[in-house]
């Protein structure tokens, strides 16, 4: 996909350089302290790296390859720089012996080599990266929906926080998020594509819950890809309907856009992971020791997700590239095009 650069015409930062670094620390320190204290989540240090050839590390929409190296101290190994942790949480919660309705969140650091740089995207990935033990008997929709409320209620507290410090900053997100599945997207709006229907649904909604990300629509496509053995995108979830995962995306008015904030969902069971598998094709995946271990039966279920950082400190501070929240390497082109613009890259 190529990369698209928006601009906003007479876009002007609201606060300085040092006044965006206090900013920043003041978001993430109030963030993650709700978060944790809304869903009994308890800190634990994130890798940086995993072995290769384990199953553990993510590759997301399933096609993107992480940055791999030789270890001269372990000779045989691959070290693999971790894209996210949605495997590795969900191991972590077996190996701690978390209890149903406990979990953990990390302050996760990756890269993403193939990512497509633009104002939302760039190579280093921070991210909340979060998990949580649930019970048979919460495996459905409506307790998804409830986890999602609970984390949009700390993400709308948040920018309410951020706005009493910093006067200059007016919260704009809505009292409540808007729950619509993929499908319902397609039937809607026939003629755009997935990102032309989110951003019809957030200028409607201003916030909305994106429902079975990763499945095949009526036309034969898929909203947007998903990896088949992290989130449940195939099990019933209403009349007509699959998926038990989906994204939390919000209107951005400095961006006039769709803005992605988190990707999350309902995590695979045994049958889940094997029917996902065969969809994609990645059979042979079984034979990994992550697979192995999840098929017999020795992790939990669990519900998980990641939470941009530097993306909500973009949204709330209303910057307009995700460069003015963290340091990174943008195409030339980029970084002249923003300049010109008034948007000075870090």
């Amino acid at each position: 996909m190529q990369s698209t650069l928006i601009t906003p015409p007479e876009y002007r930062a609201l606060l300085s350089p040092i006044a965006t670094e206090k900013a920043i620390h003041a978001i993430k320190e109030f963030f993650q302290v709700n978060l944790a204290c809304e869903l009994d989540l308890v800190r634990v240090t994130a890798p940086l790296l995993v072995q290769a050839g384990t199953g553990i590390n993510d590759d997301l929409n399933g096609t993107e390859k992480p940055v791999s190296f030789p270890l001269r101290g372990l000779p045989g190994v691959t070290a693999e720089v971790v894209q996210s942790l949605a495997k590795w949480k969900r191991l972590t919660l077996a190996d701690l012996e978390f209890e149903p309705g406990t979990g953990l969140y990390t302050d996760m650091n990756a890269l993403r080599p193939d990512e497509d740089v633009d104002n939302l995207h760039s190579i280093y990935v921070d991210q909340w990266d979060w998990e949580r033990v649930i019970t048979p008997a919460e495996r459905h929709l409506d307790f998804l929906k409830t986890i999602v409320r609970r984390i949009y209620d700390v993400i709308r507290r948040t920018q309410r926080y951020i706005c009493h410090e910093y006067r200059c900053l007016t919260p704009f997100l809505p009292e409540e998020i808007t729950f619509v599945h993929s499908e319902e997207l397609l039937e809607q709006y026939p003629d755009l594509t997935p990102r032309q229907r989110e951003a019809a649904a957030c200028r409607q909604y201003g916030a909305i819950f994106v429902i079975g990300i990763g499945g095949e629509l009526p036309d034969g496509s898929i909203h947007d890809g998903r990896a088949p053995d992290y989130d449940d995108w195939t099990t019933p979830s209403g009349p007509g309907r699959r998926g038990l995962n989906g994204d939390i995306v919000v209107h951005n008015p400095v961006l006039n856009a769709p803005f992605e904030l988190s990707s999350m969902g309902i995590r695979v069971d045994a049958e889940a992971l094997t029917r996902q598998l065969a969809i994609r094709g990645q059979e042979q995946r079984r034979s990994l020791y992550w697979h192995r271990r999840l098929l017999a039966g020795e992790m939990p279920l669990s519900i998980g997700g990641g939470i941009g950082q530097s993306r909500l400190c973009m949204l709330y501070l209303q910057k307009a590239h995700i460069g003015e929240i963290q340091a990174g390497l943008w195409p030339a082109a980029m970084t002249t095009a923003c300049r010109q613009a008034g948007i000075v890259l870090l």
